[in-house]
């Protein structure tokens, strides 16, 4: 470990990428446990302040993938189904991709969500707090059936597990905020992730091309998550093997803007739960309408982008009238009946 902590932590100016083959090396080392706590600390400092590179990157992704245990799904619900990578560090807005999630899974698109408990260096509300607080936990909803799932990669992934006590203990954003969205324990062939930066996307789409992959959804969310807010625009990118398509999503477009947003608000998983219940079961309340103006603006964004709707305008008509009927809550309890443990 020593020679490669020297390479990446030589400083900004003197620090080096290493090649997939030495990164290779030190995932080996860091996740078989012969590396100690303070190179692992080290490394992954380093990494910090140097940035990590495509080839760094993707080198992580597959040698934790072969620590992994994959969830097994049948080739139909792979090619359907779209992996909604958050961020793990939580958030404090509201997460729109849980309810919106629902209605894809209600309409029939097959959504995976996984999230442990929060991370640093936000340690915002995690996607797993919510639903627990929503009642649904790990592996409550049978994906063959009822076309949604959550999981906790950390029951999936050793590591991942492992390394949590000096992620926690360090405190800072790692090269494995991003490698742990792009493990795809599912196997999916879509996914849609959030990004701060442009920068970031030029970076990720040398990772994206040696990944399995058929469909990569990137926006400009909230917190560098999946979620478009109502507030401001967002750009939208579309990855596919044979192209880049980019647009800009703009909430007045469709009537749905909504100027004041507290960036200071933190809504916890008590919070968060309130709300979606709310939404779901069809009640326009006042106070909701950011969060009901995010959750149709990310429901027909998705429509469009997954081929269900021909625009944007349409997938909000199809998200509406899903949430008019009130009738999600009412599923989510047939699908708790009825769901097999996986």
């Amino acid at each position: 470990m020593q020679q490669w902590i020297k390479e990446v932590a030589r400083g900004q100016k003197g620090a080096k990428d290493l090649s997939y083959e030495e990164t290779i090396e030190v995932a080996e080392a860091i996740f078989s446990k012969s590396a100690t706590d303070a190179q692992i600390t080290a490394y992954l400092i380093g990494e910090r302040i140097k940035t990590e590179s495509a080839e760094e990157l993707l080198a992580f992704i597959r040698k934790l993938q072969d620590y992994s245990r994959k969830f097994t799904v049948s080739e139909e619900i792979k090619a359907k189904m779209i992996d909604f990578a958050g961020p793990y560090n939580g958030r404090n807005s509201f997460a729109a991709t849980i309810p919106v999630s629902l209605l894809l899974a209600d309409y029939g698109i097959p959504a995976y969500l996984a999230a442990s408990d929060t991370l640093p260096p936000k340690f915002g509300t995690s996607i797993k707090e919510i639903m627990g607080e929503l009642g649904w936990h790990e592996n409550l909803l049978n994906l063959e059936e009822n076309k949604i799932i959550h999981l906790d990669p950390e029951a999936y992934c050793e590591p991942l597990k492992e390394l949590r006590r000096i992620r926690e203990e360090i405190g800072v954003r790692t090269l494995l905020n991003t490698v742990e969205k792009l493990l795809n324990l599912a196997n999916a062939k879509s996914i849609m992730l959030g990004a701060f930066h442009r920068t970031a996307i030029n970076k990720l789409n040398d990772v994206f091309k040696q990944l399995d992959y058929d469909n990569v959804y990137i926006v400009q969310g909230l917190e560098g998550s999946e979620d478009v807010p109502v507030h401001r625009n967002s750009f939208v990118f579309h990855w596919t093997k044979d192209n880049l398509q980019s647009f800009t999503v703009k909430p007045a477009d469709y009537g749905l803007l909504c100027k004041e947003f507290d960036k200071n608000q933190k809504l916890s998983a008590v919070d968060q739960a309130k709300i979606i219940k709310s939404i779901l079961s069809g009640e326009r309340v006042e106070e909701n309408t950011y969060y009901y103006n995010q959750t149709i603006l990310n429901a027909g964004l998705r429509y469009y982008l997954f081929g269900v709707a021909v625009s944007v305008e349409e997938g909000i008509e199809v998200a509406k009238k899903q949430l008019d009927k009130g009738n999600i809550i009412e599923l989510i309890s047939s699908w708790k009946e009825n769901a097999i443990k996986t």
